[in-house]
């Protein structure tokens, strides 16, 4: 059984042996799904990332995990939103 590559999953594509973790993954309507792999840095550069079709990666270990962030409205701090006094609708 092949397994799925999930986000933060450690990958290895078939073809040019390119090794990195999954970053991002994008759905295509037609069906076409593609995994983002960020290979290690070297020489303290990071390299681009590069896109495969999923079906050209595989499963090579558990990678990262990545930690789920607390529930905080999208946007970061803001004010309390006041009326100003005398305004009705």
């Amino acid at each position: 059984m092949v397994q799925k590559i999930e986000l933060g999953n450690k990958c290895k594509d078939r073809v040019t042996g390119l090794t990195g973790i999954a970053v991002a993954k994008t759905k295509f309507l037609q069906g076409c799904d593609r995994i983002l792999v960020q290979p290690p840095s070297k020489d303290d550069k990071v390299p681009d990332a590069v896109s495969f079709d999923e079906e050209d990666l595989v499963f090579v270990s558990t990678g990262i995990i990545v930690k789920p962030k607390p529930e905080e409205p999208p946007g970061g701090p803001r004010p309390m939103a006041t009326r100003r006094a005398g305004v009705e609708r």
